[in-house]
């Protein structure tokens, strides 16, 4: 009898121990995860409009450039050189964005920073509201959809940095870089990393509505985090955002989900960690 009461005892304390761990985990994502995502993003925005900004000025001489083909080479070529380190600018120096384009002031893309360039000769003035607002003299950030080669493959949303290009007080062309979120979810993903001295790594998500974003986290994890009308309606009934439980291999696993308006009104990231 007093082995199993000793057992008994064993146990209740194991289940105590954990309730609060994942306490503690519930406390961390919602009090210091959850405003570490907001200010790294913020900055990575800040840092973002900075270059483009830079980006478009110093590439408003090869706007001028009236052969068609020896201005696609030098504009491809600075697209370039900006990302470079000490050539370029420093707000793009590993930065977690996938392209750098020029777009003339007929909204035509002239080129992107790599070849083969399926960007070159789209009119992006039509689809996109920033790069129409650049070529309106104005710089503005703003989410923006592309499609894959693939008909029946899915499309990615990137946070959109554009910037016009101004050559004696005049629009000569803009200036336009991408993030996709599922980069800024791998980018917010190796920081904690970086950042966590111990312990098990921290996942971040990105979604926007329905859709999940993310590079390079476990299958195992991606299912548990994926479910978008499970999403929707516990953000319906918090808007704020809220924290859930879940199992992983019989283990408790926490994370919290929480909207990020300066992104748009229906983007949010997933913060998940395991209770230690």
């Amino acid at each position: 009898m007093r082995w199993g009461i000793v057992l008994l005892s064993i146990t209740a304390l194991a289940a105590c121990e954990n309730t609060a761990a994942v306490e503690r985990t519930e406390r961390q994502i919602q009090d210091v995860d959850r405003p570490r995502v907001q200010a790294l993003v913020e900055q990575d925005l800040a840092q973002h409009q900075a270059g483009v900004v830079k980006a478009a000025q110093k590439l408003a001489p090869g706007f001028a450039v009236t052969d068609p083909a020896a201005r696609e080479s030098q504009v491809r070529s600075a697209l370039r050189i900006l990302q470079q380190p000490r050539k370029g600018i420093d707000e793009f120096v590993a930065s977690p964005m996938s392209f750098l384009a020029a777009v003339g002031v007929d909204g035509l893309v002239i080129a992107r920073d790599r070849e083969p360039d399926r960007m070159k000769g789209q009119d992006f003035k039509t689809r996109f509201d920033v790069v129409r607002e650049a070529l309106g003299g104005t710089t503005t950030t703003g989410l923006g959809e592309f499609y894959a080669k693939d008909p029946n493959a899915p499309s990615s949303w990137s946070i959109l940095f554009a910037a016009p290009s101004v050559r004696d007080d005049r629009v000569v062309g803009a200036v336009l870089a991408g993030i996709p979120l599922s980069r800024l979810a791998q980018r917010l993903s190796r920081q904690f990393r970086v950042e966590q001295k111990e312990g098990a790594p921290v996942w971040v998500y990105a979604y926007k509505g329905k859709r999940l974003f993310h590079w390079d986290t476990p299958p195992e994890i991606d299912a548990l985090v994926r479910d978008p009308i499970a999403r929707a309606k516990a953000l319906a009934a918090s808007p704020t955002g809220y924290t859930a439980k879940v199992r992983l291999q019989g283990e408790l696993q926490v994370y919290g989900v929480f909207p990020l308006e300066l992104l748009g009104p229906d983007v949010g990231m997933i913060i998940f960690r395991t209770p230690e």
